[in-house]
């Protein structure tokens, strides 16, 4: 067995690895870039009129033999280990006789946003797995692991052929909601690996150990109780631990939690693969807004009844207007237009609730500026989709791998300084005989 890392040795994002043997060809995620080579942030849309050629010799796409072009032996498939962009983004540019897998959810979690979103994402060719439910491609023998990490379905994956083993982590916490998963593979970790792939996002930060979920809920709670303010949070809505830590906080604080549309739909089809809240009569205390710009985009392409179902959990703006001291609403700079049309939103609160990165763009600055003359306060309150140092620990004393290869991260020399083992440091494209 051989592995080659063709993005991710040297950056956070654009996640690909290529696993073969003599019989059998695989790639692990197939993600667009976080960042460009000055460490700005990837635009495609300077790209997006090259062809498949000329992206490969620019060094956008993996240099990948049979994943592009029909006329060459194709791969035999595609794992998807999570719906983020930066190990998917590249999904489109597959060729379609190869098939993908992926979780059921991440599937529907990447067509929701089809609808929502200006992205489009068409994966046809494809087969669910489930966790801890190995399956075989061609010499292959791969086991997903469900993980603990910021987006819903995440997995993480051992792989195993010819009496050798690598296991990629994919990306993964342990201070989530779902941190009794983490401990459960701790419990359950395979055994004998040759190689672990690991990522290391949060390598080279102060931080040892990252607040839990918990705390992040308990800190919102505290700026919801604040008497006579609105509150409006803005957070990523596929951020699934985030959405019920703001949930939790707003029903213990005695709040309508108002969502958008988007969010609604996310919250709702996730709900039959989750214990999820959603809009509905088990839960009263949520209610819907209809952003202008949304509805428009979703009615232009015909979507309506995805509003249509979330018609009784509605929530007009003047509703918000006459009880603002009593709402806690999820917000986005396409919003603007809408919070002009609410009243009682001067002296509010704005939990900012994402990563510090997106801070740097200028419509996210322009927002929070708008917000800022209407003399909200701004709070930060968030905690990290990675392992913070402590887990990283955790996973490489549970697993014990022969050899450790940094993966999705900008710190992979300072891997030694924290983790015990033998950790090789690559580079993009080199390959690697287990």
């Amino acid at each position: 067995m051989i592995f080659k890392i063709h993005r991710g040795t040297k950056e956070i994002g654009g996640s690909c690895v290529e696993v073969w043997t003599s019989n059998t060809r695989i790639i692990l995620d197939m993600g667009m870039p976080l960042v460009d080579e000055k460490r700005q942030q990837f635009n495609f849309s300077k790209f997006e009129k090259l062809d498949v050629d000329e992206l490969v010799k620019q060094k956008i796409l993996p240099d990948i033999e049979g994943i592009y072009n029909s006329n060459e032996k194709m791969i035999d498939a595609v794992i998807i280990s999570h719906a983020h962009m930066d190990h998917f983004g590249f999904i489109n540019f597959v060729n379609e006789n190869v098939k993908i897998f992926l979780g059921e959810a991440t599937h529907k979690l990447i067509e929701i946003s089809n609808i929502f979103t200006r992205s489009n994402y068409q994966i046809k060719n494809y087969e669910y797995f489930e966790k801890e439910k190995s399956f075989q491609i061609g010499d292959f023998k791969i086991t997903p692991y469900w993980n603990d990490h910021s987006a819903f379905d995440s997995y993480s994956f051992l792989i195993e052929a010819n009496g050798k083993s690598i296991f990629y982590s994919g990306d993964f916490r342990d201070h989530g909601r779902k941190s009794k998963v983490f401990k459960w593979f701790i419990n359950n970790a395979p055994q004998n690996v040759d190689y672990l792939l690991l990522e290391g996002t949060t390598i080279g930060r102060k931080a040892i150990k990252d607040k839990t979920e918990i705390d992040v809920e308990n800190e919102m709670y505290k700026v919801f109780s604040e008497p006579q303010k609105i509150n409006l949070v803005y957070t990523a809505g596929q951020n699934i631990d985030r959405l019920v830590s703001i949930f939790k906080a707003s029903k213990k604080a005695k709040k309508i939690f108002v969502i958008d549309v988007y969010v609604a739909q996310i919250l709702s089809i996730l709900s039959k693969f989750s214990k999820l809240p959603y809009p509905s009569n088990s839960f009263k205390n949520i209610k819907v807004i209809f952003p202008y710009y949304s509805c428009k985009k979703v009615t232009n392409e015909g979507y309506e009844k995805v509003m249509y179902q979330f018609k009784k959990c509605k929530i007009t703006k003047d509703e918000i207007s006459n009880q603002s001291d009593k709402i806690v609403m999820l917000v986005k700079p396409s919003m603007k237009k809408d919070l002009e049309h609410i009243n009682g939103l001067q002296d509010g609160n704005l939990i900012y609730s994402m990563w510090e990165g997106y801070l740097q763009k200028d419509y996210t600055n322009k927002f929070i500026d708008y917000l800022k003359s209407l003399n909200f306060s701004i709070h930060n309150i968030h905690t990290s989709g990675h392992a913070d140092i402590e887990a990283l620990q955790k996973i490489v004393n549970a697993i014990n791998p022969k050899k450790i290869i940094p993966i999705h991260t900008f710190e992979g020399n300072l891997y030694r300084n924290y983790l015990t083992g033998t950790v090789i440091q690559c580079n993009d494209g080199d390959k690697i005989n287990v």
